[in-house]
Order: structure tokens, then C-alpha cells, then sequence
């Protein structure tokens, strides 16, 4: 069954190691018949959430800030899938998916008790270390954040050792992307 999913690129690098994920992912997922949807966050001017608690009324667009998230907010109703992908910036998400995602709370309060949509999630991530512990605070984030939610984890894709802007060229874990992304 064809899947609409919504890919959340927030490396500032528009052809980087973390763009590259993105597109192998994306090359599975429309080989499998998915519907996919991607949003370089680097691209789009977005705002930090002001914590003003006032969005929700209009679900066509949620929030009270009118900025680059307007684009996003359909496409993330429709989703399935979501998929967070990001290089990793002191053992977390970079700011541009941090400030996107904490953004997403304008759907959450167009609903009752500011009930989350209930969606699947996977996780694309660059670094440049490569080590169990290098990955520990990013998973336990991530694993907590969908404990959270409510959704479902697909799985990840983890690239450690790929620092510099396409190191990432030629890496068997390109073609582990995009067998994930066939594999949903």
C-alpha cells in the first residue's frame, strides 16, 4: 500500500551528506510506490515557536505565524510517515528541524487536549562520529519524542564518520537508504 511521506531535511547543507540520505531514501520510497514530500528547512524562512499557545483555530493554517511552515502544515496532515533528517549538531537535531518540529504544535492544538496526529516516524542522521555513544543522546531524544506522540518507529538510517560535505559519496549506507526507503 502506497504511503504519503514527508521528509523534514534540516542540514543547512543543501548538498551534503544529509541531502544525499534523503535522496537514496527517496529513490527507494518512489521505487516501492510512496508518495514523497520534501522540505529543505534551510530553504524556508522559519521562526522560532513563540509559546503564545494561540494557534489551532484555522487548521488549513495553524499557527499565528505566517512564514515558511505554511507550506509544511498540509503536507504533514496528509503524511503517514514522517521522516526527521538531520546532521548531528552537538548529539541532537540541527536548529532548523528542531525549530520546525517544535512548530508542529500549532496541528497538535487545533485538536482536543492538543492531541498529536498519530503518524510513523524514521530518522536519517549525519555525523562524524561513528561510536555507540556518538549515537546515544540523539536515540534516546528521538526514542523519547515518539514514546511521547504516540508513533511508531519505521527504523533509522545512521551515517557515522562523514564530517565533511560529501564524504558521504560512495558509502554503502547510501544503499542502505534506499533500501529502507523501498522496504516501507
Amino acid at each position: 500500500m502506497s504511503k504519503r511521506i514527508l521528509i523534514l531535511n534540516g542540514s543547512p547543507r543543501l548538498k551534503g551528506n544529509t541531502a544525499m540520505l534523503c535522496d537514496a531514501f527517496t529513490e527507494g520510497a518512489a521505487s516501492a510506490g510512496h508518495i514523497v514530500t520534501r522540505f529543505d528547512l534551510q530553504k524556508l524562512d522559519i521562526r522560532g515557536c513563540l509559546g503564545c499557545v494561540k494557534g489551532g483555530k484555522d487548521p488549513a493554517s495553524p499557527c499565528v505565524q505566517k512564514d515558511g511552515m505554511t507550506s509544511i502544515y498540509p503536507a504533514y496532515r496528509d503524511a503517514d510517515l514522517i521522516v526527521l533528517a538531520s546532521p548531528m549538531y552537538y548529539w541532537g537535531f540541527s536548529g532548523q528541524l528542531k525549530t520546525a518540529f517544535d512548530r508542529l504544535f500549532a496541528v497538535a492544538e487545533c485538536n482536543p487536549g492538543y492531541a498529536n496526529p498519530r503518524k510513523e516516524c524514521a530518522l536519517i542522521m549525519a555525523a562524524e562520529g561513528n561510536s555507540p555513544d556518538n549515537w546515544k543522546p540523539v536515540l534516546d531524544y528521538y526514542r523519547a519524542l515518539l514514546d511521547f506522540l504516540q508513533w511508531k518507529d519505521r527504523g533509522q538510517v545512521l551515517a557515522g564518520g562523514v564530517f565533511d560535505a560529501g564524504a558521504i559519496a560512495g558509502q554503502p549506507v547510501l544503499q542502505e537508504a534506499r533500501r529502507f526507503g523501498a522496504s516501507l
